[in-house]
């Protein structure tokens, strides 16, 4: 029987999608998710229907899901056609806020209870807290635009102790708790988050009205090759997995938290670095070439193609502040953009595989890609936007901003207050990047 999984703060499902994927011997799934949580209306429709495409035994979907994917069906009429598997797909996809006053914790125990059944000795908890708050991007926005005190009092820090009361109530022998890397340096009225976060999960608080017969304990762990193996004391930054490293076509570093219950004695294997990483081209290269749309003026293909086209005519191409090889670069790649680009569509019928994880990227019963359509730019955008890639074609890197033309810089604030913190720390006149 596959292994009961419960995800907390599940978002679209991109942690349980990983636990799915993972095959026997014999071909069927070691894991099964049985209780997703998630509260955004868009990701639980995503949750809900993955949840209905794992209800059919691996290489068994029906067509139907795929006539859906590409528009020949509505989403009711493949729920109407499969009611079976759509009822078990709503129950285990649950809309609801954690920690929101609309849900109680006495119906969030109920439910996790109900999707364990009696398989309450082996499972396992996995999620993670939202991470706006712990972001780097998140932080900078809400203390750049609303002050540290709003910032320190924002309720998405407490988000993790709905993980921690579902891990002292429930006590999952083993769990999973991901969040983003900006996690390390976060701090709330001057202590760090994610010390206490580790302290908490290690021995999860007693909740109230409930009695626990002994002390609730678990051992954590991270995935990847670190300087714990070595002192047996793991550091905050032994907890980070960069993804680059493992085959993932994309520089994306999160926490990852692995915790075993302390009567369970196990230590698990690390995660094996790839000899070679994959580039992003590797994996989305195939994908059919679109444009994108133009806004704040008319938009055609024609006319999209006339902008691009433009910019060898702007001031900042003319003016001759460009280093001439890149002037000649960006030619040359006006010269070979199409006219004839579409913007794409929800689905796009296509045969094309990628070069890399063809099995993970690609299911041949589909025969096309989803949600491959553009949003529009203004036409000075467009310029920057062109601009960057060919210099990072040419240069091996992307811009800083003191490497665009000065005609070329948004009209942002952030430019010259970040123009005049570089003079003042400097005496430089040159331009950081932002």
């Amino acid at each position: 029987m596959p292994i009961p999984v419960i995800d907390l703060f599940a978002g679209p499902g991109g942690l349980g999608e990983g636990f799915s994927s993972l095959l026997d011997s014999k071909g069927g799934r070691v894991f099964k998710i049985k209780l997703s949580i998630e509260k955004d209306e868009p990701a639980h429709r995503t949750l809900e229907l993955r949840a209905f495409f794992r209800e059919f035994p691996v290489g068994e979907v029906p067509q139907d899901y795929y006539d859906y994917l590409a528009h020949k069906i509505s989403l009711e009429d493949l729920y109407s056609r499969h009611p079976r598997q759509a009822e078990r797909a709503w129950l285990e996809a649950w809309h609801a806020e954690l920690g929101g006053k609309e849900t109680s914790d006495g119906e969030i125990d109920e439910r996790i209870e109900l999707a364990l059944g009696t398989n309450t000795r082996n499972w396992v908890l996995i999620g993670g807290p939202p991470c706006q708050a712990y972001s780097l991007v998140g932080r900078s926005r809400i203390i750049g635009g609303e002050g540290i005190e709003k910032y320190e009092e924002d309720p998405r820090h407490d988000l993790y102790r709905q993980y921690l009361r579902i891990l002292a109530v429930h006590r999952p022998p083993i769990f999973v708790m991901e969040n983003v890397k900006g996690l390390l340096s976060a701090t709330v009225k001057k202590a760090h988050i994610f010390e206490q976060i580790l302290a908490d999960l290690k021995r999860p608080p007693l909740v109230s009205g409930r009695v626990q017969k002994d002390n609730l304990e678990y051992q954590l762990f991270p995935l990847v090759a670190n300087r714990g193996e070595v002192s047996g004391r793991f550091e905050p930054e032994d907890f980070v997995i960069r993804s680059e490293e493992f085959g993932i076509p994309q520089s994306r570093h999160r926490i990852i938290i692995l915790g075993i219950r302390s009567d369970w004695p196990r230590k698990p294997d690390l995660l094996n670095p790839e000899k070679t990483q994959i580039a992003i081209e590797q994996a989305i290269g195939d994908l059919p070439k679109l444009r994108s749309g133009l806004s704040k003026e008319p938009d055609s293909t024609q006319e999209w193609h006339n902008a691009i086209c433009g910019l060898v005519k702007a001031k900042w191409f003319l003016n001759g502040e460009m280093d001439e090889g890149l002037r000649k670069a960006l030619a040359i790649a006006v010269m070979r953009i199409g006219a004839d680009l579409s913007r794409g569509s929800e689905f796009v019928t296509t045969n094309a595989k990628p070069e890399c994880h063809k099995d993970w990227f690609a299911d041949a019963k589909l025969n096309g890609v989803c949600n491959h359509d553009t949003r529009s730019h203004i036409r000075s955008d467009l310029h920057r936007y062109f601009f960057a890639a060919v210099f990072a074609r040419k240069n091996g890197r992307s811009p800083l901003l003191d490497d665009f033309p000065t005609a070329l810089l948004p009209e942002h604030e952030n430019v010259p207050r970040q123009q005049n913190l570089w003079v003042d720390s400097s005496g430089s006149g040159s331009r950081p990047n932002v």
